[in-house]
């Protein structure tokens, strides 16, 4: 993604010089962030398009059968995987995997901006997260609940911060100059904790499939934006231009 945004960068400072004589030299980075805008706003729009849908019959009836679907095949095992993955979700989980991230940055890349990195896209969407709730308004499913909760139901929390986090972490992983098989490894690991912590909230009977969707969604709009900044901020301070 920072070398097409280097490419559309150039490109817009190009056109820039043809048509005026005279510009500010940061004028591309600010259209740039405008766009990455745009961006944001047509994924939020997608979020409220599926949350202004939320009391059709249409989606309750998809949201019941998903339901049904999963927790039919409820077992002991699954339920104890179930319920660790919704705990790898927790706040205590991230906690966790941060320190080890920490660790990693430190002794391996040498680099500690990723922990701060991933660590505040965790943070922006935990605390949308709260407001959209509050927002929303939404009631928990009514079927037996396998662990507590408190909370309102859309969008759900555990799916929001996991797409935001772990696939913030994947995008970190693409970056990252390691062996190829062990980058798959990760990569499919991390896709997997992701669809795991989703569905754990349907199988635990705690949130509605379109509770997790919608949390997927949002989750994954603040990577995108998220992404196009910290390249930009990085492209910006390298800029012998500005």
């Amino acid at each position: 993604m920072k070398q097409s945004l280097f490419t559309f960068i150039k490109s817009l400072r190009e056109f820039l010089a043809n048509k005026l004589n005279q510009y500010n030299t940061t004028l591309p980075y600010v259209i740039t962030v405008i766009v990455a805008l745009v961006i944001v706003v047509g994924g939020i729009n997608l979020f409220v398009e599926l949350t202004e849908t939320l009391k059709t019959e249409m989606l309750a009836s998809y949201d019941t059968a998903i339901t049904d679907y999963i927790i039919y095949y409820r077992t002991p095992g699954l339920t104890s995987y179930f319920k660790f993955m919704t705990l790898v979700g927790n706040a205590y989980g991230y906690l966790i995997v941060l320190a080890v991230f920490l660790l990693v940055s430190l002794l391996v890349f040498k680099r500690w901006k990723y922990v701060l990195q991933a660590t505040l896209v965790l943070a922006l969407a935990t605390g949308s997260n709260m407001m959209l709730k509050r927002f929303i308004d939404r009631a928990r499913p009514s079927i037996e609940h396998l662990v507590s909760v408190e909370t309102l139901s859309y969008p759900s929390g555990h799916a929001m911060s996991a797409m935001a986090f772990y696939g913030f972490l994947i995008f970190l992983v693409t970056k990252f100059n390691i062996n190829k098989v062990m980058k798959y490894v990760l990569i499919i690991a991390l896709i997997i904790i992701i669809l795991s912590i989703g569905i754990s909230r349907i199988y635990l009977g705690v949130h509605f499939p379109s509770d997790v969707a919608g949390g997927f969604i949002a989750g994954f709009i603040w990577v995108v934006f998220c992404i196009l900044i910290f390249d930009l901020i990085e492209l910006f301070r390298k800029d012998p231009k500005t």
